[in-house]
C-alpha cells in the first residue's frame, strides 16, 4: 500500500514555538522597554503601567482568537491597548511598537535542528512555506532575514497581513493559492492542536504533524477535537517522515 506521504508536495510550518522560540535575554528586553518609552514619548514606564497594557493586549488577543480576526497594528494600539493616547501619535509607530512589545519578553532564536531540517527538506524537493498567527507585520520577516532562511520558503503567510487567524481555513488556502498547490498535497507542522491541526484539517491538508516538547502530549482546551497524524518531539524527526518518500519508513510512522 502506498504511503500518503508520497502525495505531499509542500510542507508548511507554524513559526512561534515550532521553528523558533523566545527566550529571556536581558539586553533585548532592556532595549525593548527603552524603545517603547521612546516611541510613546514617555521618560518613565512603570511596571504597573506595563501590567495594564498587558491586560489590554490579552483582552484583544482573546477577542481576536474567538473571532478568528487579526486587526491591523494601528487599530490594536489605538483602540485596544492605548485608546487614551491621541491616535495620530500612535499610528505612525504602531508596527515598531508591536515589535518592541514582543521583544520585552526576550529574543527569538531558531529551534534546535530547524535550519538543518529545512535545508534537507528543500534539498529533497519539498516546497516550503510558513503560515503563522502574529500581531506583528515585521517580526517574523525580520527573523527570517536574521536566520538566513528567506530563500527557503516560497510563501510567508501572516495573520497580521491577511487579517484572519488560524484555525480559519482561509489563511491556509491563501498559502496554497500562492504556491499553486492543492491542499490535499500539503502537510502542516505546528505546536497547537486547537489551531494548527484543526486549521489544516478544515483547509483539507493531507497530513497534520504536531511537535511536542519533552516527549509529553500537549493538552489544551480544544486539543481533543482533532488528532494529528504524527507527533514528533524534535524537528529532526521530520526527516524520518519525509526521507525521500521512503515507503517503509513512512508506512511505519503513519501506521
Amino acid at each position: 500500500m502506498e504511503s500518503p506521504v508520497n502525495d505531499i508536495e509542500a510542507i508548511l510550518f507554524d513559526m512561534n514555538g515550532t521553528l523558533r522560540m523566545r527566550e529571556p535575554h536581558e539586553p533585548t528586553q532592556r532595549a525593548a522597554i527603552d524603545r517603547i518609552r521612546s516611541l510613546l514619548g514617555m521618560e518613565n514606564i512603570t511596571d504597573a503601567y506595563l501590567d495594564e497594557l498587558t491586560r489590554r493586549q490579552k483582552a484583544y488577543s482573546l477577542w481576536a482568537q474567538e473571532n478568528l480576526i487579526q486587526l491591523s497594528e494601528e487599530i490594536i494600539w489605538t483602540r485596544w491597548i492605548l485608546p487614551d493616547v491621541p491616535p495620530e501619535r500612535i499610528k505612525p509607530v504602531a508596527a515598531e511598537l508591536t515589535l518592541a512589545w514582543s521583544e520585552r519578553k526576550g529574543r527569538t532564536v531558531p529551534k534546535l535542528g530547524a535550519e538543518e531540517t529545512l535545508v534537507e527538506l528543500k534539498r529533497q524537493g519539498y516546497r516550503l512555506g510558513i503560515i503563522s498567527n502574529t500581531m506583528s507585520t515585521i517580526d517574523i520577516p525580520r527573523s527570517l532575514d536574521v536566520y538566513g532562511w528567506r530563500d527557503l520558503f516560497e510563501v510567508v503567510i501572516l495573520s497580521s497581513a491577511l487579517k484572519c487567524r488560524k484555525p480559519a481555513p482561509e489563511i491556509f488556502w491563501e498559502a496554497t493559492r500562492k504556491m499553486g498547490v492543492e491542499p490535499v498535497n500539503c502537510a502542516y507542522l505546528g505546536n497547537r492542536i486547537s489551531r494548527d491541526v484543526v486549521g489544516c484539517r478544515n483547509a483539507g491538508f493531507l497530513l497534520a504533524v504536531i511537535i511536542e516538547p519533552g516527549g509529553k502530549p500537549r493538552i489544551d482546551e480544544l486539543d481533543q477535537i482533532a488528532k494529528p497524524d504524527v507527533v514528533i518531539h524534535s524537528l529532526g524527526e521530520l526527516l524520518n517522515i519525509f526521507a525521500g518518500n521512503g515507503k517503509n519508513t513512512n508506512e511505519r510512522i503513519l501506521a
